[in-house]
């Protein structure tokens, strides 16, 4: 979770792909002309969930800045490991 977070954190897109379960990852991660661009600045670890050898969840809050204004991501996400990699498979957003 926190390598996702500084890959977040310092737009490093293919380690956020290859990161990213082949069942459930987008075919690229690209920023849309004129969309601004979040700043990443803190990353909470809430929690964490250990559901087998190869499946596990961690809640996290990460607060980020776009354009000035601080908002926060509140999200359970699911990790699947496969050999020696774990994978973010997918994420459940909470309401802040």
């Amino acid at each position: 979770m926190r390598s996702r977070y500084s890959a977040f954190a310092t737009d490093q897109r293919d380690y956020l792909l290859r990161s990213w379960h082949p069942d459930t990852r987008p075919p690229n991660i690209e920023h849309q002309p004129g969309e601004p661009v979040a700043k990443w600045i803190g990353l909470k670890i809430v929690s964490h969930r250990t559901i087998d050898d190869t499946h596990s969840e961690v809640e996290f809050i990460a607060r980020y800045r776009i354009g000035g204004r601080a908002s926060r991501l509140h999200e359970t996400s699911r990790f699947i490991r496969e050999g020696d990699h774990w994978y973010y498979v997918d994420g459940t957003l909470h309401e802040s």
